[in-house]
């Protein structure tokens, strides 16, 4: 069970199954975490790197999200991308 009632009415980013992307304000949410999101912006994909967010967003404005789709939520304020650690690095040779 999730508990999203610190959230309402604040910014949550919300990432899909299939790799999609938006930021939103929190407006409802029920057990099944079907979300409802206003003033949504979806973040657009590279054309040439489908696995690659970018900068450029669209405006879907009131937004429905069926539960069974969502893969993650997360608040917008107090988050930070970091670079991947995992990401291949080359090897410092003294």
């Amino acid at each position: 069970i999730i508990d999203l009632n610190a959230y309402i009415d604040k910014a949550i980013r919300v990432k899909f199954t299939g790799g999609r992307e938006v930021v939103g304000i929190l407006k409802g949410y029920d057990q099944l975490v079907n979300v409802v999101l206003d003033d949504t912006e979806e973040y657009i994909r590279d054309p040439i790197d489908p696995y690659k967010l970018t900068n450029k967003t669209r405006t879907l404005g009131l937004s429905v999200i069926r539960g069974a789709s969502v893969l993650l939520i997360s608040p917008v304020d107090g988050t930070q991308e970091i670079p991947n650690p995992f990401n291949e690095q080359k090897a410092v040779i003294d």
